[in-house]
């Protein structure tokens, strides 16, 4: 018997719910954990940004071994010159990471200004698409934001790649602590308000 989408995302959710409801503590200290991971990487942004890139480093490093392994013997498959340039490079990439974090600072740094950028410039054409819709002004000033931020943080660039990764990974902790703390905090605070039934 097939089931309707719909249906099956409310069996979905509702195993879902029944997941955090059982472990709401865990998620609690879970969320908790995360925040605080958050703000030490934003209050120690040089020690976060360099920790990023190291990692970085050694995961190009391990995810070019692992390819590099699987070419082994695997010389007649299509394109093998290409998937070798890159299991080459992969490797290569993560060895300069490792011996100089700083270049990968730098590196990171421009690619997430370019991000910026790019993304600001794509709010702001879309902004001015919808504009006679109401709240369109919104999204064009998260556009011109984006932009603004992009300009800031190139007129700074040297500085800029010692915190800027270190900075984002934080706030990124954060906001995901805090939904998975607030989930929890929620479902334990509805579970405990809910009338128990009497006894029969």
């Amino acid at each position: 018997m097939s089931m309707s989408l719909d249906l099956a995302a409310e069996v979905f959710r509702e195993a879902m719910r029944e997941t955090v409801k059982r472990y709401s503590l865990w998620y609690l200290v879970e969320g908790v954990l995360l925040v605080v991971a958050g703000i030490l990487a934003i209050i120690y942004p040089v020690i976060s940004s360099a920790a990023v890139i190291v990692l970085l480093g050694w995961l190009l490093i391990a995810s070019g071994v692992l390819q590099g392994l699987s070419l082994i013997g695997a010389r007649q498959v299509p394109h093998f010159w290409l998937q070798l340039i890159s299991v080459i490079l992969a490797i290569l990439i993560g060895f300069l990471f490792l011996r100089d974090p700083t270049q990968g600072l730098m590196t990171l740094a421009l690619l997430l200004i370019i991000f910026f950028m790019m993304e600001g410039i794509s709010k702001v054409v879309f902004a001015l698409t919808i504009r006679p819709f109401p709240n369109w002004g919104w999204v064009l000033a998260s556009g011109l934001v984006g932009i603004l931020l992009a300009l800031i943080l190139w007129a700074s660039l040297p500085v800029t790649a010692v915190w800027l990764i270190g900075v984002l990974l934080g706030v990124n902790l954060m906001s995901i602590g805090a939904a998975i703390a607030y989930l929890a905090w929620h479902v334990r605070k509805s579970d405990a308000a809910k009338p128990t039934p009497p006894e029969s």
